[in-house]
């Protein structure tokens, strides 16, 4: 059996850091991808994974943090995890600059790390079978909402880059996931989205009934991954049941109509 390695990006917190850990428990190896040093050697002192410390939208450290990877051995998949919100604001009130940042670390730094890892991708799958690239996105691709647009646009072209990839690799033994997850409890992506106001931030998921956590989101990622090869999981929709579409969704307690308990 060959043991098979995964680069995962954003993996100091929320879905990176619980993919790394989720993979580890599966066996296999992994290297944890993130601007925050000192967080990622948690995870190299109590999982046993790899570190490397990157700004993925910076030019010069991907292409260093690429020349690590093919010193250090196969990639055989790649968990892109990294990108984030910024803002609420309408269309009209938007901050240029959130938007440009949102479109950097979600669109363009994929397109950056997509391109540079293909060729180890092609390589692990040439000896091992096949390879695999894995992008969170969000149901933010798929459905608009107010005070959502810089962030629905970001990650709209997210998702088409992924889709445009998989046609695009059609033909060869690499497999492209998009998992999309709705609503998920983080430490850090509604903080950060709303300038650090704790208060704001928790009152997004005030009354929610098990709100997804980062967690689940890795569990799936982990069944994709270790699916049969030729098994691919196109795009995966993920959200709490108490979320049934983007707009609809419960606070207070799950309970049965018209029944008796």
């Amino acid at each position: 059996m060959v043991t098979r390695r995964a680069v995962v990006t954003g993996a100091s917190t929320g879905i990176g850091e619980a993919t790394v850990r989720n993979l580890r428990a599966r066996g296999w190896e992994v290297v944890g991808v993130a601007r925050r040093a000192e967080r990622l050697q948690t995870l190299v002192d109590e999982v046993g994974a790899s570190a490397i410390a990157c700004d993925l939208t910076d030019a010069d450290a991907v292409d260093s943090l690429l020349a690590e990877l093919e010193e250090s051995g196969p990639v055989h998949a790649l968990v892109q995890v990294a990108g984030g919100a910024r803002g609420t604001e309408r269309v009209e009130d938007a901050s240029i600059a959130d938007w440009q940042w949102m479109y950097d670390v979600n669109v363009l730094a994929t397109q950056r790390l997509v391109a540079g890892i293909l060729p180890q991708l092609r390589r692990a799958a040439e000896s091992d079978g096949h390879a695999d690239a894995v992008f969170v996105t969000s149901t933010a691709a798929q459905i608009a909402y107010p005070g959502g647009s810089g962030y629905n646009a970001a990650k709209a072209a997210e998702s088409m880059l992924v889709k445009v990839l998989r046609q695009e690799l059609n033909g060869e033994p690499i497999r492209v996931v998009e998992v999309a997850p709705g609503m998920v409890h983080t430490e850090e992506f509604t903080l950060n989205r709303l300038g650090g106001d704790s208060l704001a931030a928790e009152a997004v998921y005030a009354g929610v009934e098990e709100p997804l956590n980062a967690h689940d989101v890795a569990d799936v990622i982990g069944y994709a991954l270790d699916a049969p090869g030729h098994v691919n999981l196109d795009l995966i929709t993920m959200r709490p049941v108490a979320q049934s579409a983007q707009h609809l969704l419960a606070r207070g307690p799950l309970r049965v109509r018209g029944g008796e308990g």
